[in-house]
């Protein structure tokens, strides 16, 4: 596993087509945030590729952020890992903005249950 520092938070490689993100506390993300994120993930990961979002620290959107934070057509599936009702909240109404987009998404209390999920895909094979 590879970890790497953007402006705002840490992605760790954990498979040549997943990743795990970590926002930083208090970040408030803006389509210049995304922008580098996006580019970061099509840089560095083999599409169709998935991510783990782990909202372990608490940071919010800006709208225009919140309508376009997971719309790359190179995502597969998308584990979010909440573990506070904060958390809980703002990640669903993340996903009402967004459910035109038929995101493939789930919630997870644990980290490890999150990870279970995107294995159960043929297409991970257990590196990590």
């Amino acid at each position: 596993m590879k970890s790497y520092r953007l402006s705002f938070a840490t992605i760790s490689i954990l498979e040549k087509n997943l990743a795990e993100v970590i926002i930083d506390e208090g970040i408030v993300m803006d389509e210049i945030m995304i922008d580098e994120y996006h580019d970061f993930l099509l840089s560095n990961l083999s599409a169709p590729f998935s991510l783990i979002i782990n909202k372990k620290n608490c940071y919010s959107y800006t709208f225009e952020a919140q309508k376009t934070i997971c719309n790359l057509k190179e995502i597969h599936l998308i584990a979010v890992v909440v573990t506070t009702n904060g958390a809980l909240m703002s990640t669903q109404t993340l996903i009402k903005i967004n459910e035109n987009n038929n995101w493939n998404i789930e919630l997870f209390k644990e980290r490890d249950l999150a990870l279970e999920w995107i294995y159960s895909f043929n297409s991970y094979s257990r590196i990590v």
